[in-house]
């Protein structure tokens, strides 16, 4: 388990929720509370008490929509990162940060930012399940791809292990990674596909969009929020039967390498030696 107090980092990362919440209400963008979160929502009435992130998604419409205009709708220090805003961040999916914050989620990883909750885009996808399988390693092979290219080449020693990591850093870019990364996942129009999925969550994450209905309030920590309208069957498809407590062993945490409520990140002076 983690050494930070888990219910502070629950109060900051809440309060991010709510102002999302609100600019999102405010400008007609749809979103969901999304999986750990809609079963906390669902199980808890909130937080899993182990659970030390949060989730939320939009249809990528919305997800782009909003990402375009966050910077202006969202309050300070709120920010938006995303590849489409950031021309350094190394996911596919994005994150909206508390910039008065420091949080290092991998010592070995040289992407710095705030206390987040997480933003994945939810994207149109095929009929066939062979397409799908494809898409998704299309997917999943670029985003690994940009995972190296910010990885410390010698986490495993400066031996054999750091050849194929340094090779990938000299002869890709994070520019062409990123591009290829965004047309992997535009590969299939959201709306004029029947299937939807989360790539992060690959073939598995596939579902028919309708489960996704209209978002629909819910309850979160004594709060309304916005959740999947038919969230039984996403629930079940996703983790089998939801309401039952995993075991002590399965309840995972982050355990971030860095955190810092009161230093803004983009002040942080980073010294890990493989950081350019």
């Amino acid at each position: 388990m983690a050494l930070y107090d888990i219910d502070t980092l629950h109060e900051h990362i809440l309060q991010i929720l709510l102002k999302v919440d609100e600019v999102c209400r405010e400008h007609h963008i749809r979103y969901y509370c999304w999986a750990g979160t809609m079963l906390g929502a669902i199980r808890h009435k909130g937080f899993i008490p182990w659970d030390d992130d949060m989730d939320i998604c939009m249809p990528r419409p919305d997800y782009d929509h909003f990402m375009e205009h966050a910077r202006e709708w969202l309050p300070e220090p709120l920010e938006a990162l995303c590849i489409e805003t950031d021309p350094n961040y190394p996911g596919g999916f994005g994150k909206v940060v508390d910039g008065s914050t420091t949080l290092i989620e991998r010592e070995h990883s040289d992407y710095v930012g705030g206390i987040y909750i997480d933003v994945f885009p939810i994207d149109g996808a095929p009929k066939s399940k062979l397409l799908r399988r494809l898409a998704v390693a299309r997917y999943k092979a670029m985003d690994k791809l940009l995972y190296f290219l910010h990885r410390d080449p010698y986490k495993h020693g400066h031996g054999p292990s750091s050849w194929p990591i340094l090779l990938i850093q000299h002869l890709f870019s994070h520019d062409w990674a990123r591009r290829q990364l965004r047309a992997a996942y535009l590969a299939y129009d959201y709306q004029q596909s029947e299937y939807v999925l989360d790539y992060d969550d690959g073939v598995a994450g596939v579902m028919k969009k309708d489960v996704l209905g209209t978002p629909q309030p819910i309850e979160f920590e004594g709060h309304q929020v916005m959740g999947v309208e038919h969230y039984d069957e996403y629930l079940r498809g996703k983790y089998g039967d939801y309401m039952v407590i995993p075991p002590h062993d399965s309840q995972r945490q982050h355990n971030f390498f860095y955190l810092d409520y009161n230093l803004p990140f983009r002040q942080y002076e980073d010294k890990r030696s493989f950081v350019k």
